[in-house]
C-alpha cells in the first residue's frame, strides 16, 4: 500500500484523509500543527497525537518530511542544499543567513524550460514539477541555523510554470494551521507568464518580483525568450491595476552586467518605465559561470544606477551576492548538478 504524504496537504486535505475513520476536522488541524509548525520529521512527536488516530495515520500515511542529500556551506555561511526526490528528481535550496533575517531560496522545479541563456537552471533542462510538499519540505528540512523569516521562490524554475503547486505551497506556508509565515515575508519570482501571474495576483497575497534583465523589449527578448509571448510592460500594466496593501510588495530584479545593460541609456529608460508605478527596484551583482566573460557592474555603477532612481522617486536597493564561492548565487542553481 503506497502512503500519503502528509507534508503537502492542506488542513482540508488532511481531513479528507482521516475523515473515513471517524475523526473530526480538528483532528486534522492537530495533525496539521505537528507537521508544520513543530518538526513532524521527528517520529515520536507525530506519536503524541491520540492512540487511535496515531494507529490510523501510521497505516495510512507518512510525514513525507526528509532533508537533503548533500550539502556545502559558503565562506559567508549560505548553504546549499541538494534534494532528490523519490521519482528521481534533482533540485537545489538555499539558505541564507543575514543577523535577524533569514531566507530559505526554494526552488519549484526540478531544471526549467524557459531557456534564459544566463541561467544555470535553464541550461540544466527541465525534469519535472516539484509538489506542494516538495515546495514545503525544502523549508521544513532547514534545521539548522536560526528561525526562517523569509522565504523566497527564486531558486531552480519558473513558478508561473508550476502555478497550482506554488499557489498551494503558499498556503500552507501562510495559513495559521500551517508554518503562519507572513504573506509580506514570502516572495515570488517569474519571468513574467500573463496568464499565471493575473491568476497568482488574484489568488495570493503574496509580493511578486518580475526578472527585467533590460527596459528594452528587443534587448530582452535575446535574453529572456518569455518576452516575445508575454512583454514586461503589459505585465507592469496588469501589476499596477492591483492596489498595494497590507505591505505587499511588487519589484523587479534587474541584474546588472557591466557594460551591457548599466548604460546612462538603460537607466534613463528604466525610470520611465517603473515612475510613478509604486514598483521598486532590485539591483542584483551579475554572477558569471564557469567561461563566461561577462562581468558583474562595478558597485560604484550600480550605487549610481540606485541613487538615480530614488532621486525619480522609485524605491530601489542593491542586493548583495551571496554563495557564490559554492555556486549558490542568483543564476547558478543546477551548476552542482552536473551541469
Amino acid at each position: 500500500m503506497n502512503k500519503i504524504n502528509l507534508c503537502g496537504l492542506t488542513a482540508e486535505g488532511i481531513f479528507d484523509l482521516i475523515r473515513p475513520g471517524g475523526f473530526e476536522f480538528r483532528h486534522a488541524l492537530s495533525v496539521a500543527n505537528i507537521i508544520y509548525k513543530r518538526g513532524g520529521d521527528n517520529p515520536a512527536k507525530i506519536s503524541k497525537l491520540p492512540g487511535r488516530l496515531w494507529a490510523f495515520l501510521k497505516d495510512a500515511a507518512q510525514t513525507g518530511i526528509h532533508g537533503p542529500s548533500a550539502s556545502q556551506v559558503s565562506v559567508d555561511r549560505t548553504v546549499k542544499l541538494l534534494f532528490r526526490s523519490s521519482g528521481g528528481k534533482q533540485f537545489e535550496t538555499v539558505y541564507i543567513p543575514d543577523g535577524r533575517r533569514n531566507t530559505v531560496c526554494v526552488s519549484t522545479q526540478s531544471g526549467c524550460r524557459r531557456g534564459c541563456p544566463f541561467c544555470v537552471s535553464g541550461k540544466y533542462g527541465f525534469h519535472g514539477n516539484l509538489s506542494a510538499g516538495e515546495i514545503v519540505n525544502q523549508v521544513l528540512s532547514i534545521t539548522f541555523g536560526d528561525r526562517i523569516s523569509h522565504i523566497v521562490f527564486m531558486g531552480m524554475g519558473e513558478p508561473m510554470d508550476n502555478l497550482e503547486n506554488v499557489l498551494k505551497a503558499c498556503r500552507i506556508m501562510t495559513a495559521e494551521w500551517g508554518m503562519a509565515v507572513s504573506p509580506r515575508n514570502i516572495t515570488i519570482s517569474s519571468v513574467g507568464v500573463t496568464p499565471a501571474i493575473k491568476e497568482f495576483l488574484e489568488r495570493s497575497a503574496c509580493n511578486l518580483t518580475i526578472s527585467l534583465y533590460s527596459p528594452f523589449a528587443g534587448e530582452r527578448i535575446r535574453i529572456i525568450p518569455a518576452e516575445k509571448e508575454y512583454p514586461v510592460r503589459e505585465i507592469i500594466g496588469i501589476m499596477m491595476e492591483y492596489p498595494l496593501h497590507k505591505k505587499r510588495r511588487f519589484s523587479v530584479a534587474y541584474i546588472m552586467i557591466d557594460m551591457i545593460n548599466d548604460t546612462d541609456m538603460h537607466l534613463g529608460e528604466l525610470i520611465r518605465m517603473l515612475k510613478n508605478t509604486g514598483i521598486r527596484v532590485n539591483l542584483i551583482p551579475y554572477n558569471p559561470d564557469k567561461g563566461d566573460l561577462n562581468r558583474s557592474s562595478p558597485d560604484e555603477r550600480m550605487l549610481t544606477f540606485k541613487h538615480n532612481l530614488i532621486l525619480s522617486g522609485i524605491s530601489a536597493s542593491v542586493r548583495k551576492s551571496r554563495g557564490a564561492d559554492i555556486f549558490a548565487a542568483c543564476g547558478l542553481l543546477a551548476s552542482g548538478l552536473g551541469v
